[in-house]
């Protein structure tokens, strides 16, 4: 971050680097280098800016108003493909996705494994929390997470309603940029409170004094109180990475990752070359059968994506 002078009233004497706390469209509420916060706007339609980037703003005193001039280079991104099949940009700069999941709603596995496979594609660190740990929990799931965890997934377990975990949960994510993501009805908003306690603002709130209507579909940058900062996200009900960042071999499956330097074609896309040692595994049990078909449908769902981008793809 910057260390620009702040000016009396609280706004930086001159350019400076602020954080991008929730952005949408062309506008943003930024965290400025002395702490305060202010609505900043583009300067030129072409600027994108998502939550967790770094832009560099100029205050614009005949129109009292701060501009966002430029993007900084950002140290990590996530993406997710569009109805186009094109990447679209969610977050930037994180270091840590936490996929958040309970007992109810019935959790949807698949999901789960697209976030593994779109944080793999981004290079981050991932963490399985199981939340309303005080709650009964299926043997699916409590299989589910035995199995992840074996193959090199990190997994806690908390329950934002008794605090239970919470502890824990706080201490792993100090010093992070952190992103909660997960089904609709998981509470990451009671988790969010949990860890930021006071924490109410929503995006309409952060970005009071725009024209426009927003709504809770934005994803937003708090503050963590050890250190850090935590994007909430909206909950989904389905997720695709994007399609050309994912490995092309493994699709970000570490299991599969094992096992695909032992198919006999150097292309092998496991699913019906012969000779193929991630099949092979699959049938000894070494992979999971479920993780396998999570493989296949996202196999195929990638190639539709890809097919619906003109070439050249950029």
């Amino acid at each position: 971050m910057s260390n620009a002078p702040v000016a009396d009233n609280g706004h930086a004497a001159a350019d400076c680097l602020a954080t991008v706390l929730v952005a949408h469209g062309p506008s943003a509420r930024v965290r400025l280098p002395g702490g305060a916060e202010a609505l900043a706007r583009a300067s030129g339609r072409e600027l994108q800016f998502v939550c967790g980037d770094e832009v560099m703003c100029v205050r614009d005193e005949q129109h009292a108003q701060w501009q966002i001039r430029d993007v900084a280079p950002r140290r990590s991104a996530l993406y997710r493909s569009n109805a186009r099949g094109r990447a679209e940009l969610v977050a930037a700069n994180l270091t840590m996705l936490v996929i958040v999941v309970a007992p109810r709603p019935r959790p949807d596995l698949f999901l789960v494994d697209r976030y593994l496979a779109a944080a793999d594609s981004a290079g981050l660190r991932t963490v399985l929390l199981a939340n309303k740990c005080d709650q009964p929990s299926s043997a699916e799931l409590q299989q589910e997470l035995e199995h992840l965890t074996a193959i090199g997934c990190e997994a806690l377990s908390c329950s934002a309603q008794s605090g239970a975990g919470i502890s824990a949960l706080a201490a792993k994510l100090q010093g992070e940029t952190v992103m909660l993501v997960g089904q609709s009805g998981v509470g990451k908003s009671s988790l969010l409170r949990e860890l930021i306690p006071g924490t109410a603002a929503t995006v309409g709130e952060l970005l009071k004094g725009d024209e426009g209507r927003h709504t809770t579909s934005a994803a937003q940058l708090y503050a963590l109180p050890a250190g850090g900062s935590l994007i909430d996200s909206p909950g989904v009900r389905d997720f695709a990475p994007a399609a050309d960042m994912l490995n092309a071999r493994t699709l970000g499956f570490a299991e599969l990752a094992r096992y695909a330097d032992g198919c006999r074609f150097a292309d092998c896309a496991h699913l019906k070359e012969p000779e193929c040692a991630v099949r092979d595994a699959v049938t000894t049990g070494a992979i999971s059968a479920r993780r396998y078909e999570s493989y296949r449908r996202l196999r195929r769902l990638r190639q539709r994506l890809l097919d619906r981008v003109p070439y050249p793809r950029s």
